[in-house]
């Protein structure tokens, strides 16, 4: 098997684009937090998105899936859904300024009493959700009334900048499981077993996994989270942050649990019950990433 590893110079260059970036963040961090949205929320809608080719993605994905949408709509969508993404982000990278708008949060759903109840006798709990809203919003409001809440999460190539990064998700709550950690399932079932919280997202194309449906569509779908509650008896567990203004402003759904049968038809349900919050919230769903491997055909 043949290591790569990585150059003195290739170290030099993720270095400096480290400093460049938390430079940046720290400027912005200086802003009030409700201006820093909107600020960011504007860059990656009327920049970003267009130059990154987003904006492309984000019509093609919805004419996949929705071909009866109306032009004006897809239009409008291209403009709201990367607004969002940014708000998202610079959330996620704001920490304790997130947290403390989040915990505010109103919590709907109607799972929260069950949810209390599988911590109550010690049963590990799998908070599943997808790239819809701002999805550390159960984090955040969790881990503030008193729960262990734990995350999983993708570390930035750049070791650097994953270490900033690492810190300020971890300002929201810990532990922060790195999802390349080889010890990463270990310290998952560690936290689970005591009657903890793991967040998971699951709309994440694999190649490997099973091919089931989202938005009436074929979507390969993972479903370690389902084998997962199935093999140590956790709950599992739909939620979702949803935004309701550009001023940090939150509702936490929490769901009823999905009821234990296979790990396939869980997470058929898991993609059902994201579907339905994505069709409520359109431009809070994450339309710019790679979520069907094919494309729409082009007359």
């Amino acid at each position: 098997m043949k290591i790569r590893v990585k150059n003195i110079d290739g170290y030099f260059i993720d270095y400096i684009q480290s400093v460049v970036l938390k430079s940046l963040f720290y400027v912005i961090m200086l802003i009030p937090f409700r201006i820093r949205l909107k600020i960011f929320g504007t860059i990656m809608s009327k920049i970003i998105a267009p130059s990154a080719g987003y904006d492309q993605r984000i019509r093609e994905n919805l004419q996949l899936v929705m071909p009866d949408l109306s032009p004006k709509t897809i239009k409008s969508l291209m403009q709201e859904v990367p607004k969002s993404v940014g708000h998202t982000l610079i959330e996620i990278f704001s920490g304790n300024d997130f947290k403390k708008r989040a915990k505010k949060a109103r919590i709907t759903g109607g799972g929260l009493k069950e949810l209390e109840n599988a911590i109550s006798r010690k049963q590990g709990v799998i908070l599943v959700s997808g790239h819809l809203g701002n999805y550390d919003v159960p984090r955040a409001v969790l881990s503030e009334l008193g729960y262990n809440v734990g995350a999983l999460y993708k570390p930035f190539k750049n070791p650097f900048f994953n270490a900033y990064y690492h810190q300020k998700i971890s300002e929201i709550s810990e532990p922060v499981i790195s999802s390349t950690d080889r010890n990463s399932l270990g310290q998952m079932v560690k936290l689970l077993k005591s009657g903890g919280m793991i967040g998971m997202l699951i709309d994440v194309q694999k190649a490997s996994a099973p091919r089931l449906t989202f938005f009436g569509k074929p979507a390969t779908t993972a479903t370690s989270a389902a084998k997962l509650a199935l093999k140590y008896n956790l709950a599992l567990v739909p939620t979702y942050g949803i935004r309701l203004d550009d001023d940090g402003n939150f509702e936490l759904i929490i769901e009823h649990p999905i009821p234990h049968s296979t790990p396939e038809l869980m997470t058929q349900k898991i993609n059902d019950s994201l579907e339905r919050r994505a069709r409520d919230h359109m431009e809070q769903y994450f339309w710019i990433h790679r979520r069907w491997k094919y494309k729409v055909k082009r007359p």
